[in-house]
């Protein structure tokens, strides 16, 4: 009886053919964690502003492990010296740094389950895995905690500039439509390098770091921090948060059971067991978007006007702007609307609330970009560059937004 294939190829719109380099990635691949985020879209509810933007996770993991071999071959290339092993935990670590994204990305994180970062829940996936593989992803999870001590091996994964950041910006620019992400990911890989194992960018390629950190910005102010896809978003929070209140209240909402059960339980980081861990990989967007369609006929006023709004796109009015919004204001359109209502203040929380959104292309903080000039100094890319808006790409920006409905207007 002749053995599977493993050594398959898939076609993909950015990059062509991405092949899949062992038989140990095919069967992570072929995993159901990981066949998951087949149903888990990469951006969230931004098709509601970009109908195009419908890819998934599974789509920008498998993108991430192209690139990722793309920068092992042009490291080895130059005499960086990385083992069969090193190689494989760089593409097992990328390929799985996104397993733990809940259903719509970051809205699950912020409602049903206590404050569990999508990358905690990506380790405890990856443990997993480790035990169903027979150890074979140790290495890696060392890799993945920045536990080993090739720096430049975590740099690839999670920095400034990782493989995870060059695949979503180029792709997400690509389904979106909005030409202003797209980055010459190409480039920037060929002019990668390694000095005391630390990763560097060579002096010519400089030019392609400031556009990576322009599209960068601009990708967040136009697409991620859309105010359309941000009120969509939390909408949705405001949404699970009502579910939730109402199922520990006793009352029974239809759903899958899989949310049914985070529904009915409090789930924090402590309480991830593998029971949880299993019931957490059985959710996925469509168990949400089912939700929301039984949820409009729900008696609970507050549940069911919010879930109508999501299915019918008809959202709450966002504003933003950079001046602080004053509670005043926030107060008087609470009393309007529960006045018309018959709601509680405090139960027009769900309708009328404020916040702040933050964009920083390049943080001055963080790990930094290091070019390496021709007489082999390093230095950041901010005192490199002879751009001066690069220095105001590490400035933080912060606006403010207030959401409440549009017939207080």
């Amino acid at each position: 009886m002749s053995e599977i294939n493993k050594l398959k190829i898939f076609n993909d719109p950015i990059y062509g053919f991405i092949s899949i380099p062992n038989a140990l990635i095919y069967d992570l691949i072929q995993h159901p964690y990981f066949q998951r985020l087949r149903r888990i879209t990469q951006m969230g509810l931004s098709y509601l502003v970009y109908p195009g933007a419908n890819h998934t996770r599974f789509h920008h993991a498998l993108g991430c492990l192209h690139i990722m071999q793309k920068a092992v071959d042009t490291l080895r290339f130059k005499g960086v010296s990385i083992s069969k092993e090193e190689e494989n935990a760089l593409y097992i670590a990328i390929l799985l740094h996104d397993i733990g994204h809940g259903p719509f990305s970051h809205a699950m994180e912020k409602s049903i389950v206590e404050d569990v970062h999508h990358e905690s829940i990506s380790l405890l996936f990856m443990n997993q895995l480790n035990t169903e593989f027979n150890g074979q992803l140790s290495l890696a999870i060392q890799v993945f905690e920045g536990d080993y001590h090739r720096k430049f091996m975590l740099q690839l994964i999670s920095s400034q500039l990782d493989m995870d950041r060059m695949d979503y910006l180029k792709r997400d620019s690509f389904y979106s439509g909005v030409s202003e992400g797209n980055i010459n990911s190409e480039r920037l890989i060929q002019m990668m390098n390694v000095v005391d194992d630390v990763l560097v960018i060579e002096e010519k390629g400089i030019y392609s770091v400031e556009k990576f950190l322009m599209s960068r910005r601009l990708m967040y102010w136009q697409v991620y921090l859309h105010k359309t896809s941000l009120v969509a978003e939390l909408i949705l929070t405001k949404v699970l948060k009502r579910a939730k209140e109402l199922t520990l209240k006793g009352i029974d909402l239809p759903c899958s059971d899989p949310l049914k059960y985070f529904l009915h339980n409090k789930i924090n980081l402590e309480a991830f067991d593998i029971e949880n861990l299993d019931l957490f990989s059985q959710l996925d967007d469509f168990d949400i978007i089912s939700a929301l369609k039984s949820w409009q006929k729900q008696d609970d006023f507050i549940l069911s006007s919010l879930s109508t709004m999501l299915i019918n796109r008809d959202l709450l009015k966002i504003k933003i702007s950079s001046e602080k919004v004053s509670i005043e204001d926030l107060h008087n359109l609470k009393e309007r609307f529960a006045l018309e209502n018959n709601l509680s203040i405090s139960e027009t929380n769900y309708f009328i609330f404020k916040g702040k959104i933050k964009n920083q292309a390049y943080s001055i903080e963080a790990e930094p970009i290091r070019i390496l000039k021709k007489d082999k100094s390093i230095e950041d890319v901010v005192e490199a560059s002879d751009q001066l808006n690069l220095k105001s790409l590490s400035k933080l920006v912060t606006k403010y937004y207030i959401c409440f409905p549009k017939q207080l207007i």
